[in-house]
């Protein structure tokens, strides 16, 4: 059964940064990909930042340049660095852990998500 617990979260004032974490237990899969969404109410869940078992890295626009996903293998975390915070980067962000064997992401497991706030 895998878990993923994310922290990090908190109010941040525009043009600060956040480092999210995802410590994951009960992972299984060689291939896999790990993913942070976000969603905040009344707008569709966005999908920021990918990470797979090889090391590759992608991310919405909304995020480029100033978002960071790496991993820690050695701890089983994921991490999302946040600089440059805007507004519109408020929502809850939610790590995901899938098997990515077939090059598509299989069934996700979540964690519960971590609130993230900018506003001055």
């Amino acid at each position: 059964q895998v878990h993923l617990v994310e922290s990090g979260g908190g109010l941040v004032q525009p043009g600060g940064s956040l480092r999210l974490s995802c410590a994951a237990s009960g992972s299984s899969f060689t291939v896999y990909a790990m993913n942070w969404y976000r969603q905040t109410p009344g707008k569709q869940r966005e999908l920021v930042a990918t990470i797979t078992s090889d090391g590759t890295t992608n991310y919405a626009d909304s995020g480029k340049g100033r978002f960071t996903i790496s991993t820690d293998n050695a701890v089983n975390t994921v991490y999302l660095q946040m600089n440059s915070l805007k507004p519109e980067d408020t929502a809850v962000y939610y790590c995901t852990y899938s098997d990515y064997s077939t090059g598509y992401f299989g069934p996700e497991y979540w964690g519960k998500g971590t609130l993230v706030t900018v506003s001055s």
